[in-house]
């Protein structure tokens, strides 16, 4: 299944730490490699084309042995989600960080696989209104 995203990790002065991620690694869950952006402090990206060829790059980047954990920020943007979410450590986990004037949807998502929800504005009329409960949410993460 066809589903673009896109990463991008911002963590000044982390180029060492990074590194191992600019490489491909066949033992990785997740496909690809970041790409440092060459006007940028700092900066990597990464664009996943499949759904599955994506899970593991949260936990893979928070097992890097970061210099300043508290300064590096996730950005991560599926491709029905209105704007990137930003996502940080919090007790050394990333954690999505909540943006004012969004809100995650969590839909009854699929059974064969992990569902994000997707990030609108609120206000715009996005589909905040389909906010499906708690219970029936999933809780796998699909990063």
């Amino acid at each position: 299944m066809s589903r673009m995203a896109q990463v991008i990790v911002l963590a000044r002065y982390e180029d060492e730490v990074m590194e191992p991620l600019t490489r491909p690694d066949e033992a990785r869950t997740w496909h690809g490699c970041f790409v440092q952006i060459p006007w940028f402090v700092g900066g990597w990206h990464i664009e996943f084309e499949r759904w599955n060829g994506r899970r593991g790059v949260l936990k893979d980047l928070e097992s890097l042995p970061w210099n300043e954990p508290a300064c590096v920020q996730v950005m991560l943007h599926d491709e029905d989600d209105d704007l990137f979410g930003l996502w940080m450590f919090r007790g050394g986990v990333l954690v999505e960080v909540g943006i004012p004037g969004t809100q995650r949807v969590h839909i009854a998502g699929p059974l064969w696989d992990a569902d994000p929800g997707f990030l609108v504005q609120t206000g715009l009329g996005r589909g905040e209104d389909r906010h499906s409960p708690e219970h029936v949410q999933d809780p796998r993460s699909c990063w």
